[in-house]
């Protein structure tokens, strides 16, 4: 089983998310399986392991992007976080996903807002 086929299962699953953007050089399609936090509002927050990250570079190059979680596609818009909302979000993908995921934060990180203006 490759990586993309275990992130596609997981994302199946609702475990992560399929977060698709915009390549920063090559403008090609590219999709990276990401830890995701949900809050009630209808948002997505992700954070970055590593300030080289690909999906988050592209993110910061063209925030418009798609994300999959189950049966779930929708088009969003991402918002970097910095300060308190940045604190926040690091600290709810901790919680959500456990010690592994103590090393986010060390990169970007991201409110992903539904690009329909819900």
């Amino acid at each position: 089983m490759t990586d993309s086929s275990i992130g596609e299962q997981l994302a199946g699953w609702g475990k992560v998310a399929l977060l698709e953007t915009r390549g920063r050089v090559t403008r090609r399609r590219a999709t990276a399986a990401i830890g995701f936090f949900e809050p009630a509002d209808g948002e997505l927050l992700v954070a970055a392991g590593s300030l080289r990250v690909d999906w988050a570079l592209n993110l910061q190059a063209d925030p418009r992007c798609r994300v999959t979680i189950g049966e779930r596609t929708a088009a969003y818009l991402a918002v970097e976080l910095d300060g308190r909302d940045r604190a926040d979000a690091v600290t709810a993908l901790i919680l959500k996903y456990g010690t592994p995921a103590e090393g986010l934060g060390h990169g970007p990180v991201f409110r992903l807002r539904p690009a329909d203006g819900r």
